[in-house]
């Protein structure tokens, strides 16, 4: 069989867009109720999409007043998904910075049990003084020190899911996702992910962070073809190209202003207060990438487009409008499909994790319009083959032996 296509879908409340939720016809308060989640992925499951991929952190948004969040903990929905489905795969975001190794490693193991063998987990570095306050700390872990205390975490999960001797998993032990492209990401990434959780706006520079992650992989003893690269893509889907590019527009004007401001000011570091729409990005506030703190792969998205097209911030704001960095497709569903094609074909992709612009008209365009258009072209599954989300990935089982991620307990505790 050819190579084929791998896909999730993000459920982030409302849609990526921040005006979603504003969105005529939508539920602005869906993703406080349980059925928003297992029904979108029933639909998912019916378009036979490789998982459903829940975003997380432990704290409140502090843009919460400008749009719905998501609301529950990520394993106690995937657990009422895995109990009204059969095959999709049930990925979740879990923080490596504020959790116990021990107990999450028994958490996740139990549900990937309990689901039959379908669960990943996401491992996340989690920046921020609103979580660092949650958990009585002054300010946020430096950078490095939250990727090597990841490396070391998720070293002892995986052993602690290997010395498992009851409640075995059907696929070995859950998927490691991992999505973070600072320097430290990408090495955390060669070193133990299954799935890369990517952002790329540039289909060139994603080809060349495959290419990085799978050589990295071979450096740490890996097959390259254990990693599987999906990089974020924000869709919007019109019958029509008019109608797509009416309902973007829509979608930009129904962005609260001070939650986009809010959300680039956090992004950037810096402070936007007084800057007019008219008005480029002040280039000198900006750090190099490396040295930025909170979320450096954003960062680093964000400062490249300002740096290459210095845009207005008005332009700034529509241009990450439903992304906050990752890429924006607009479109038919014959022309989303050709830009999922042309990006998986030029080896930038090994698929996507899908963030649909609305929850959930917009998925019902996706798995209705576009998936079909993909199995069309044979890019993509018309049936499972298999029931785990390995099975799903063309992951293999992986041996018994834990990953070698050295100095793995001592790590964790010197916080």
């Amino acid at each position: 069989m050819s190579r084929q296509l791998h896909l999730n879908v993000n459920i982030l409340n409302a849609g990526v867009f921040g005006g979603s939720w504003r969105f005529p016809g939508t539920d602005p308060t869906a993703a406080y109720r349980i059925e928003h989640y297992t029904d979108i992925a029933k639909k998912a499951e019916q378009a036979r999409l490789d998982a459903v991929f829940l975003a997380d952190g432990p704290s409140l948004d502090p843009n919460a007043e400008h749009r719905t969040g998501n609301n529950f903990e990520p394993t106690t929905v995937l657990a009422r998904i895995a109990a009204q489905t059969e095959r999709i795969g049930l990925i979740g975001t879990l923080s490596s910075t504020y959790n116990d190794a021990d107990e999450l490693a028994r958490r996740l193991g139990d549900l990937d049990h309990i689901s039959g063998g379908r669960f990943g987990w996401n491992v996340v570095t989690t920046a921020g003084s609103a979580a660092a306050r949650n958990f009585g700390r002054a300010g946020e872990p430096e950078h490095s020190t939250r990727y090597r205390r990841a490396a070391a975490f998720t070293g002892q999960v995986v052993q602690a899911w290997a010395a498992r001797t009851r409640h075995a998993s059907p696929q070995g032990r859950p998927v490691i996702v991992q999505a973070g492209g600072s320097s430290d990401g990408r090495e955390l990434a060669s070193k133990v992910a299954e799935v890369v959780f990517s952002a790329d706006q540039d289909m060139e520079q994603a080809r060349a962070f495959r290419i990085a992650i799978r050589a990295g992989a071979l450096r740490h003893g890996r097959e390259p073809d254990a990693v599987v690269i999906l990089p974020g893509l924000s869709t919007v889907v019109g019958g029509t190209e008019a109608e797509a590019k009416a309902r973007r527009e829509l979608l930009d004007d129904l962005l609260p202003d001070a939650y986009g401001r809010g959300r680039l000011a956090g992004q950037l570091g810096i402070s936007l207060d007084g800057l007019r729409d008219d008005e480029p990005i002040p280039r000198e506030l900006l750090v190099p990438p490396d040295e930025a703190g909170g979320s450096q792969t954003f960062y680093r998205l964000v400062k490249h487009i300002i740096d290459s097209e210095n845009p207005t911030l008005g332009a700034l704001l529509k241009r990450l409008s439903g992304g906050g960095g990752h890429r924006i497709v607009t479109g038919t569903p014959e022309q989303i499909a050709d830009d999922i094609e042309t990006w998986f074909r030029a080896g930038a992709a090994d698929g996507f994790n899908v963030m649909p612009d609305v929850l959930p008209s917009g998925f019902d365009d996706f798995a209705g319009q576009v998936v079909p258009e993909l199995q069309r072209r044979g890019l993509f599954r018309t049936d499972y083959t298999g029931t785990t989300l390995r099975e799903h990935l063309g992951l293999a089982v992986p041996s018994p032996e834990p990953a070698r991620i050295p100095q793995a307990r001592a790590a964790v505790v010197a916080r």
